[in-house]
């Protein structure tokens, strides 16, 4: 019950980080916000990881680190990507399900056996993405006049969010992957590496400064509520099952759709409310599967 607790908040902390992120990149540079976000988190671990316990760091536990600090950073890119061409709905929810699938089947090649709940739950994930991927522009959500434009961004919102999905996938099986045995330090692992690598990508483009004014405070709070999920996933990652954490922080776009109804009014046409609701069924079934 604590892994599945930690799981839960960690799963509200990730939702209000895209909550946010979402808004940021809407009016700034996706680079700009993910390194203002990535420093803040860095900033914030380095601050709070010393007092929850002694350096200690195998060469494997920071390997892993590593590997969830550069999946995690393309992940947040693709994402945030996603928010610029499509509803908060649906790239929050694709990468939801995406991670949540690949997590269990990750599960199932180290040793856990899922039961036929999680796979009714895993086959339900193929219709919600069949559901939440219907454009808006058929849905009567733009006008004729403009269909195309918006068909045609609402897919690359589609497919950011199906890429995210298996990079926060990769993101929930390495932290898991790193163990216990050197406490948190793996995630200052992966948030210092995530940070050149960011950097790296960004300065080819120009676009190593600052987010507008407006967003700054956006991209903080991004940082700052990410770093506090990856945190709370990593200790219920090695207090329970990967196919039970990893699923249930999954739940993510959860938070961050209902503040997006709440503060934006964005709108849910039928068809997606229905993949959103195929979608909770199932990442509620592999959760259910995983605690069983």
């Amino acid at each position: 019950m604590f892994a599945v607790a930690l799981a839960l908040l960690s799963a509200v902390s990730f939702g209000a980080s895209d909550y946010a992120a979402g808004l940021a990149t809407r009016a700034a540079n996706v680079f700009q916000v993910t390194i203002v976000a990535q420093l803040t988190s860095l900033v914030l671990a380095l601050l709070v990881v010393p007092w929850l316990g002694p350096f200690r760091l195998s060469a494997a536990a920071a390997g892993w680190g590593a590997v969830s600090g550069i999946a995690g950073v393309f992940g947040a890119m693709m994402l945030y990507l996603g928010f610029r061409h499509a509803a908060f709905s649906v790239a929050s929810t694709l990468s939801a399900v995406g991670a949540a699938a690949l997590s269990l089947l990750a599960g199932l090649l180290y040793g856990e056996r899922p039961s036929a709940l999680a796979l009714a739950g895993i086959a339900l994930a193929l219709p919600a993405i069949a559901a939440i991927s219907a454009s808006p522009g058929a849905a009567g959500d733009a006008p004729p006049s403009r269909g195309r434009a918006v068909t045609g961004r609402h897919l690359a919102g589609v497919g950011y969010g199906l890429v995210a999905g298996a990079c926060f996938a990769l993101y929930f099986i390495a932290l898991d992957r790193a163990g216990s045995g050197s406490g948190l330090w793996p995630v200052i692992v992966g948030e210092a590496v995530a940070l050149p690598v960011l950097v790296s990508c960004a300065a080819p483009t120009g676009q190593l400064g600052l987010p507008s004014p407006g967003s700054r405070s956006l991209s903080v709070a991004t940082g700052a509520t990410g770093v506090a999920g990856a945190m709370l996933y990593f200790v219920a990652s090695h207090h329970g099952l990967l196919a039970i954490t990893a699923v249930i922080t999954s739940l993510y776009p959860g938070g961050t759709i209902l503040l997006a109804r709440i503060r934006l009014g964005e709108r849910l046409s039928p068809v997606r409310l229905a993949g959103l609701a195929l979608a909770g069924a199932s990442v509620a079934l592999i959760a259910v599967a995983g605690a069983g």
